[in-house]
């Protein structure tokens, strides 16, 4: 097992001991083998949902722990295939992508409408697929924020995908427009079986406020949350809290003094508790980002991120560049280290 006290160096103890006074834990729906059952069995989703939901959670080396670890790979598109592949150029070729995934015990793939689609044959009954139907396209200039869809829905069940994934940019002028697009793909994808997973990020140059960047702070963060709870997004993927007051700095929106006095704190894992408390306490699954490629740091950041995820209540990561980026077999070793955290029974939820 990976040495995760160790890799949190002096921050061990304040990770690994911390208690979390402002939701408390037995208030909030917390990951496990039976959260099928004990969650969504008592929501709306169908019996072709649900198992959909449950081969994502039975797949991997988190499998049946109620825990998730996915491989995302879309930044050919939303980066550029050359600063995402130049750096390791056998992931030009989409097949190098899905072996990554298996070999590193993921719970699933998920990528775009290209590269699933050219070894789905080989591939989609052996590692569940996740497809990636909208992007934000970087070869236009000036470059532009904007999700359009790549992909139907349609063409994600006839590869076999088991969820479809999309993006909106809360905060940005497109997100009314990509919030319709979505919340019609999700309901299509749960008519036709599939599970739905976005990435609720933010979007809003005026969210940078005297040199502090509050798009990942935590009560914009959980509001984009909930807002994807509301579209019914099965599982939500946000960057980590990083800090707070987006609303105050800003001067927007409606928030509430507890937010700030009792809900939340300056510790990581309280920050990110307040983002699983707006994803209905837990009901939907919050899996954070595994962020950038920083190079040596990648494996002690990876842990951090995935030992505040789980103390916090969140149900796991998804962590591409830092593992695609690098040669294979120290994306595996990665890649492992991160669901080591997850099947460690010391790391506990806070």
């Amino acid at each position: 097992m990976t040495d995760i006290a160790g890799l949190l160096g002096d921050g061990a103890k304040s990770l690994l001991e911390h208690k979390c006074n402002t939701f408390p834990k037995n208030d909030m729906h917390l990951p496990g083998p039976d959260f099928i059952e004990r969650v969504w069995y008592h929501s709306d989703r169908s019996p072709r949902v649900l198992r959909s939901l449950q081969t994502l959670f039975g797949h991997g080396r988190l499998a049946d722990t109620g825990y998730l670890s996915i491989l995302p790979v879309d930044q050919g598109i939303e980066h550029s295939a050359a600063s995402s592949f130049a750096p390791n150029p056998a992931f030009f070729d989409p097949e190098t992508i899905v072996k990554l995934a298996l070999e590193g015990g993921c719970n699933a793939v998920a990528s775009t409408l290209g590269v699933l689609g050219t070894v789905a044959r080989k591939y989609a009954h052996r590692i569940p697929f996740i497809l990636k139907i909208n992007h934000n396209e970087m070869l236009t200039y000036p470059a532009k924020r904007d999700q359009i869809p790549f992909a139907s829905v349609r063409q994600a069940w006839d590869m076999g995908c088991v969820a479809v994934g999309a993006t909106i940019y809360f905060g940005h002028p497109n997100s009314n427009r990509e919030l319709q697009e979505v919340a019609q793909a999700f309901e299509e994808a749960h008519e036709l079986g599939m599970a739905t997973i976005l990435w609720a990020y933010t979007r809003n140059d005026a969210f940078k406020k005297e040199g502090v960047d509050y798009h990942t702070s935590a009560d914009l963060t959980g509001q984009a949350n909930h807002l994807a709870c509301t579209i019914h997004a099965d599982i939500i993927k946000q960057k980590q809290a990083t800090n707070n007051g987006g609303y105050r700095a800003v001067g927007f929106g409606h928030t509430h003094d507890k937010v700030y006095s009792e809900l939340t704190t300056d510790h990581p894992i309280d920050l990110t508790r307040y983002q699983v408390a707006n994803c209905y306490m837990g009901r939907c699954g919050l899996i954070n980002s595994g962020g950038g490629s920083g190079g040596a740091s990648d494996m002690a950041q990876a842990v951090r991120t995935a030992v505040i995820n789980k103390r916090a209540g969140g149900m796991g990561l998804i962590s591409g560049r830092k593992a695609f980026q690098r040669p294979i077999e120290e994306g595996v070793k990665l890649l492992h280290a991160i669901q080591d955290v997850f099947l460690d029974d010391d790391v506990t939820i806070a």
